[in-house]
């Protein structure tokens, strides 16, 4: 690779980790303040919407590094990037609604329809990536991407978006338990355990492909 695609490759990637780490930054802060609030009320299942609200966050977060380490190249991705910022969006709007169940849930379908889009959008990038690879570490990393990426659009993110969408009518339907009665405690449990069942899952995943990633970026420099 001739020096000045490789810079190329280097400044996009500081692009992509400062544009991650700054729309989570604001997502966090949005998250820091409506808790303030909702925390005051004295409302102890507002730590459970809370503990929700940052494990998004973390798997947003780790996700997007995750991408940025194995795909991100030259030329820069303005696609890409504005889903990002559209979802960092959703997540501060999300937030605003920690203390009111249905809302929260409702929400959460939205951002789930938007987070299945983003998946789906990226999979040209894979595949353009598939493409340009010339040897077999990147053939391999890139091939474990795929197939995480088709995990999470065939499997993960809609049992994400269908469960949470389930939450929302439960919660429209039967308002008396799940509202006046505090149902909507287990909803919000289920759906804390499920983003931790993820997380585990990420870390898994990224702990899998790390010598990949390595041995890809060494290949880049020879």
């Amino acid at each position: 690779m001739n020096l000045s695609r490789r810079d190329l490759n280097s400044n996009v990637v500081n692009i992509e980790l400062t544009l991650a780490s700054i729309i989570q930054g604001v997502a966090l802060y949005f998250l820091t303040e409506n808790a303030r609030t909702a925390l005051s009320l004295n409302n102890w299942p507002a730590l459970l919407y809370l503990s929700a609200g940052l494990c998004i966050i973390f798997i947003f977060w780790s996700r997007s590094i995750i991408h940025t380490l194995t795909l991100i190249k030259w030329p820069l991705e303005f696609g890409h990037n504005f889903f990002y910022i559209a979802c960092a969006l959703g997540e501060a709007i999300l937030f605003t609604r920690l203390d009111r169940p249905l809302a929260w849930f409702r929400w959460s379908t939205a951002y789930a329809a938007f987070v299945w889009l983003l998946f789906v959008y990226d999979v040209r990038l894979i595949r353009a990536r598939l493409r340009e690879a010339t040897n077999e570490p990147d053939r391999s990393l890139y091939q474990h991407t795929m197939e995480d990426q088709s995990l999470n659009i065939r499997v993960l993110v809609p049992l994400l978006f269908f469960f949470n969408l389930g939450c929302a009518l439960a919660i429209s339907h039967w308002p008396d338990f799940f509202i006046h009665r505090a149902g909507h405690v287990w909803l919000i449990a289920a759906q804390l355990l499920s983003f931790l069942v993820y997380l585990f899952y990420v870390t898994r995943f990224y702990n899998g492909i790390a010598p990949l990633i390595l041995r890809s970026h060494e290949g880049a420099r020879q």
